[in-house]
């Protein structure tokens, strides 16, 4: 009893701190995607000569970027 008892709040608590784990996870993922991907991969883009392709992403980010910054 004792030990089903133990392993009921053990999975109580683990299945917690994993639950945190997958969330800090997912914020540490949305950052590094905002400060290291999402410039690097325009810069790619303009280095290769898709400068087409480039500066409409730029324009689209910095459209939400403003609008979300109002609104928070």
């Amino acid at each position: 009893m004792i030990t089903l008892l133990f392993f009921i709040l053990m999975a109580t608590v683990f299945g917690k701190l994993a639950l945190f784990a997958i969330r800090a996870a997912w914020g540490i993922s949305k950052v590094l995607f905002c400060l290291v991907f999402a410039p690097l991969f325009l810069i790619i883009l303009l280095i290769s000569g898709l400068v087409y392709i480039a500066l409409p992403l730029l324009l689209i980010g910095a459209v939400i970027s403003f609008a979300m910054g109002k609104a928070a």
